[in-house]
């Protein structure tokens, strides 16, 4: 919003130029009444506080920091830090229409302000002009909160308030319903209605780790704070913890969302934007000769929030950039890698698609997906999901050196990991020898920081959906890198949960609220981590324990002997002389941490990874973890050897919520 701040003082040389000063100050009056007061606005807890250099404090510092980063790819987050009792809660929300650059700009102001107008406070809010944060020790994740709504007007009033607040009303109300239950809208509308030859602009947005019915009770309340406060001006915002709302007589958004919007407006928009700044800057030229200072505040540029990838020119001009960057390779070399396919070069059978080892000319050795020519993903489609991998660089991610589209053929080509997929050695009685404890150590590391990566650090919000021993892979030193991003999902929004009618995984990694709910969210990931780390320390698959007739599945049975002071007889026999009791203990306590059944207690991947690296870090007593895993689909289960990928290798089919 721009706030131009105006020199009430007279001054005779402005009357030469009667026209001019007359149109300036109409417009510029106009913007003087639609000043607010200067953000950041803020609610700061009175009751709860920490101490210089307490454990709340270094969380909250390392927390705060890690945010803008995260708001250059996701405009509404949520995530924890360190454990009970300083563990710290955060959450921000940008406005929908902001871009990725704005965005992190506005979560860099907010987390700086935060921690200086709210000094030594263990719960705080601000808003800045576009973005919220908030943070607390207690767990608020999912949980509705309109309790300090702060309600702000527009200076100017309005000559007929009774007819004005019908409209306002009527329209954030039926903005609301939608933000609340039509779900491809990320719980934001955006409207606009006439109201007296002018046009009343109108937002509403909820926090998207709310339930619909809670967004809507959210915006409910919004409207009856703001209305019953400011009916009668000419626009007001109402800030809540769980939303927000806006209404104006001016476009103070773009990237409408809701049908009212046409293109008509948006062009409209542009329009009005263009003549008024452009007449603005002629009379401010005049008026500082004539000594009226007006001081016009940034403006943002907007910046197209979607590359445009996957042209078909891609796969065939040699120049193109984009090939250059990312490498393509044609059918003829990949035949020729493959001895066109041989059978005695299949490396085994995924999902998607058989994978053959290939060897290219500079005498590389390359795993190749082949896609099933039954997909039916299109060219473009693939292109740009295939682009997308490509920007995923970590040590402990099997990286995508290249792809070929041509004709009904659709090729990946990946690094080439010459031990295979972890549970080709775990479960082997005989090649388990070679991981001894301090290497199943350095490959839980490793793993968790690379879904740490996906979670937190990569430009992307990624949920793998589908961790498990077969999909990771194991390069010549044994350092594990996670494969296999078939049923991956990218988090546009906060880290809140979404839901699919389709439930694809594996019997046994599947969280509980994902199996049996459809739900999934990171903390889904984590489920399938602490699945993982438990097979890994005790040499143990999770699915088939039933055959032992102990327990229902490995995690219940670790469970049991947990909580019987029991949990030493879980070692694999293979590690006895290289493992320490005391931290094979702990790390199956992460494990069960990782596994509780209720997802909020589950600990975040960046607190999973500090608790494996330090041990001075104390672990709270975790939850009993579910015992009946839900349905799952039969071709994602686990078989056989025949089943298990030697490089199993999929492409993504990443889709964003």
């Amino acid at each position: 919003m721009m706030v131009v701040h105006c020199s009430r003082t007279e001054n005779q040389n402005m009357f030469r130029f009667p026209v001019l000063f007359l149109l300036c100050s109409v417009i510029i009056s106009l913007f003087c009444d639609l000043a607010y007061a200067d953000p950041p606005y803020k609610l700061c807890s009175n009751t709860s506080y920490y101490s210089d250099n307490s454990t709340f404090q270094t969380n909250l510092n390392t927390l705060l920091n890690s945010l803008p980063s995260n708001a250059s790819v996701s405009k509404l987050y949520n995530t924890s830090f360190g454990n009970e009792p300083d563990k710290v809660f955060a959450l921000y929300m940008c406005l929908d229409y902001l871009d990725p650059g704005s965005c992190h700009d506005c979560i860099n102001m907010a987390q700086q302000d935060i921690a200086n107008i709210c000094p030594y406070s263990k719960e705080a809010v601000v808003w800045e002009e576009n973005c919220q944060l908030r943070y607390s020790n207690q767990n608020f994740f999912g949980r509705l909160n309109v309790d300090d709504n702060i309600p702000l007007d527009n200076k100017k009033n309005i000559s007929v308030p009774e007819k004005f607040e019908t409209v306002v009303n009527k329209t954030l109300s039926n903005l609301a319903e939608q933000a609340a239950f039509n779900h491809s809208l990320n719980m934001y509308a955006t409207g606009e209605v006439p109201f007296q030859h002018k046009m009343v602009y109108a937002l509403v947005q909820c926090t998207t780790d709310l339930s619909g019915e809670d967004c809507d009770i959210c915006l409910v309340r919004a409207i009856e704070d703001v209305l019953r406060a400011f009916y009668f001006s000419i626009g007001a915002r109402l800030l809540s913890r769980s939303c927000y709302l806006r209404y104006e007589f001016y476009p103070f958004y773009d990237g409408a969302t809701s049908e009212a919007s046409t293109a008509n407006n948006k062009g409209g928009r542009k329009i009005w934007l263009i003549t008024i700044l452009t007449i603005v800057s002629a009379c401010l030229g005049v008026l500082l000769v004539v000594s009226c200072v007006c001081l016009a505040m940034r403006k943002s540029k907007k910046k197209g929030n979607r590359e445009i990838l996957g042209q078909h020119d891609l796969f065939h001009k040699q120049n193109d950039t984009k090939a250059q960057e990312y490498p393509y390779f044609s059918l003829a070399s990949i035949h020729a890698a493959t001895n066109k396919f041989s059978d005695s070069n299949k490396l085994g059978e995924g999902g998607f698609g058989p994978v053959y080892k290939g060897v290219l000319r500079d005498g590389k050795e390359v795993a190749i997906k082949r896609l099933s020519c039954y997909s039916e993903q299109g060219l473009e489609e693939f292109t740009n999901e295939v682009l997308l991998i490509m920007k995923l660089q970590h040590k402990n991610l099997v990286r995508l050196l290249g792809f070929c589209a041509d004709g009904e053929e659709k090729l990946l080509v990946y690094e080439y990991m010459p031990n295979s997929s972890l549970d080709v050695i775990l479960f082997d009685s005989m090649k388990r020898a070679q991981l001894d404890w301090t290497r199943r150590v350095s490959i839980i590391s490793g793993i968790a920081r690379g879904i740490l990566y996906l979670h937190e650090d990569s430009r992307l919000r990624i949920i793998h959906r589908d961790l498990k021993a077969s999909n990771v892979l194991l390069d010549n030193e044994m350092n594990p890198k996670i494969s296999d991003f078939g049923m991956a999902r990218i988090f546009a929004g906060s880290e809140g949960q979404a839901n699919t009618a389709t439930i694809v995984g594996t019997y046994g990694y599947m969280a509980p609220e994902y199996a049996m709910e459809g739900l999934y969210s990171v903390k889904s990931d984590v489920y399938g981590f602490g699945v993982l780390l438990l097979e890994i320390i005790t040499g143990r698959r999770n699915t088939g324990f039933h055959l032992l007739k102990r327990a229902p599945s490995l995690v219940t049975y670790a469970w049991k002997l947990w909580d019987e002071g029991k949990g030493l007889e879980l070692i694999d026999p293979s590690l006895v002389g290289s493992c320490d009791p005391e931290e094979f203990l702990r790390y199956l306590h992460i494990g069960l941490l990782c596994v509780q059944e209720d997802a909020n207690d589950r600990p975040t991947m960046s607190s999973a990874v500090v608790m494996l690296k330090s041990e001075t870090v104390s672990l709270t007593q975790p939850e009993k973890p579910a015992f009946n895993m839900g349905r799952f689909t039969n071709q994602h289960t686990e078989g056989g050897a025949d089943s298990c990928s030697i490089n199993g290798l999929t492409v993504s089919n990443i889709m964003p919520r």
